[in-house]
């Protein structure tokens, strides 16, 4: 049997604050280190809006940082869209996310609040070694709350 959330601890506590961010292409080839295939990784902060169901916040990291908006949405599990958006060196950046809540294990110990979902790049942007990072690479991500 599924717990409730206490009633202190509203849906948007539940997303507000700091979160720990890192994102891998999808590679399925066990024989390759993590390392190579890490997209990603950042603080993502999220919030407390007076709106229902909104989300706002960034993701950020050394250089660089994106506006967060977006909506989460009941459910088991909860889930959350949202896009994040900027100018980063010079170039515009835009990415969308979705990510489910992950529910805490009934036995569980020491847990941390954690989501995972996927991530997509929505247009194309320099690399910073000349190239083009190209729209449409999608990433798989995690979040554990800082």
């Amino acid at each position: 049997m599924k717990k409730a959330l206490p009633q202190t601890y509203g849906l948007q506590s539940l997303w507000a604050g700091k979160w720990s961010y890192r994102s891998f292409l999808n590679e399925a080839d066990l024989n390759k280190k993590p390392n190579d295939f890490l997209f990603g990784q950042g603080t993502i902060e999220f919030y407390q809006t007076d709106r229902q169901n909104e989300l706002s916040g960034r993701i950020y990291g050394p250089g660089w940082q994106l506006d967060l908006t977006g909506s989460f949405n009941y459910g088991d599990p909860f889930t959350a869209r949202f896009q994040g958006k900027g100018i980063v060196s010079g170039s515009e950046w835009i990415y969308e996310y979705v990510g489910y809540y992950v529910n805490p294990w009934q036995n569980g110990v020491d847990q941390i609040p954690a989501f995972t979902g996927s991530v997509i790049r929505q247009i194309p942007h320099p690399d910073g070694s000349g190239g083009i990072s190209p729209a449409g690479l999608v990433a798989t991500f995690f979040c554990i709350r800082q």
